[in-house]
């Protein structure tokens, strides 16, 4: 527990000292997010927040590592092989981010020239991150919600293919969510919260989660991304001084995916990132109505779905809180179901 306290708070004070510099860095510089016009079909509605500070993810993924880099100061705590992985994943995700990011503050526009490549370079890095870590760990491969002895145990070849989905698609989701100031980072910070706890919850039973290689580990990193989120949310929070940018949400997107995958909750993930799910269907259900209607009919004023919020009158904080009520409420009884399973598996053995 001390390990995990001392990654989340080293991250925080790492964050709010680190956002507050890149703010100033990217001012000074007059590098400003440039933000997607009533030309490109964006929301005009937020033209007032062209030229905001961007990148600001990079703190959040540096005092991550710095917060799990300084757990492990402390005698017995190891840096497992899994973990190592997956920070290789997410740091690979970030640099993918990072590249965009600069690309659209160079050429001063939204979609830059990356776009549509970067989709296909991350869908191929997450199913390589995937086999990679079936063949250098002992990662249980199965689909499951709450334990790996649980769920569906099935070949390796489709556990493969089924984590590169989980992680793609995770990515792209928070990457869809980080539109209105906070609201990625916040539902981010709930869901490494769950993470964390259930890590940790896996760590004081190994005879129950057994499937589970180095938990620990697993929480300390959870922990400090919950903790590069706060931090970043004191800077981030309605009016943002500063943007997280791609390279902060791909990080959180991918760190997010692993610890589903690490802990076999992956069914659990659809659940503890609730709101990212509600952001990237409404864009998915917005694109198939308008294609199957001839590209004359839209479900929503705008995808994602956030916006259609903002266009039928409700002020971006409103949207912003009532969809952190939302992703609390969905992360609540995601825990529920992790603790009620554990509460029948305890009560069977008395």
């Amino acid at each position: 527990m001390i390990a995990i306290m001392l990654a989340g708070t080293s991250a925080v004070i790492v964050s709010l000292f680190g956002t507050r510099w890149l703010i100033q860095f990217f001012t000074s510089r007059g590098h400003g997010q440039p933000i997607l016009g009533k030309a490109d079909h964006g929301p005009e509605h937020h033209m007032l927040k062209q030229g905001t500070p961007t990148m600001g993810g990079l703190a959040i993924v540096v005092a991550a590592l710095f917060g799990w880099l300084v757990a492990h100061l402390r005698r017995g705590l190891a840096f497992s092989d899994q973990t190592m992985i997956v920070w290789i994943g997410v740091l690979f995700m970030a640099a993918m981010g990072f590249l965009d990011d600069f690309i659209k503050i160079r050429k001063g526009h939204n979609r830059g020239i990356f776009w549509k490549q970067k989709n296909y370079i991350t869908m191929v890095a997450s199913f390589l991150m995937a086999w990679w870590l079936v063949v250098a760990t002992g990662i249980s491969e199965t689909i499951s919600a709450t334990r790996g002895d649980a769920g569906l145990e099935i070949p390796t070849a489709v556990w493969v293919i089924w984590a590169g989905l989980v992680i793609w698609a995770t990515t792209n989701a928070v990457n869809v969510t980080d539109g209105l100031d906070g609201l990625a980072a916040g539902s981010a910070l709930m869901g490494f919260g769950a993470f964390t706890i259930i890590a940790y919850w896996a760590f004081r039973n190994p005879d129950i989660y057994g499937s589970v290689v180095n938990p620990l580990d697993i929480g300390v990193f959870s922990a400090a991304f919950a903790g590069g989120c706060l931090g970043f949310l004191w800077w981030n929070a309605a009016p943002a001084r500063i943007f997280m940018g791609d390279v902060g949400a791909l990080a959180i997107g991918a760190a997010l995916a692993f610890c589903a995958l690490t802990l076999n909750t992956t069914l659990l993930l659809i659940l503890i990132c609730g709101i990212n799910v509600m952001e990237a269907g409404s864009v998915a259900i917005q694109m198939g109505v308008f294609k199957t209607s001839g590209r004359k009919k839209r479900l929503f004023r705008m995808s994602p779905i956030h916006h259609h919020f903002e266009l039928i009158g409700w002020p971006e904080t409103t949207v912003i809180i009532r969809f952190w009520l939302i992703s609390a409420i969905c992360v609540a009884v995601a825990l529920g179901i992790f603790i009620a399973d554990f509460t029948n598996i305890t009560a069977g053995n008395l």
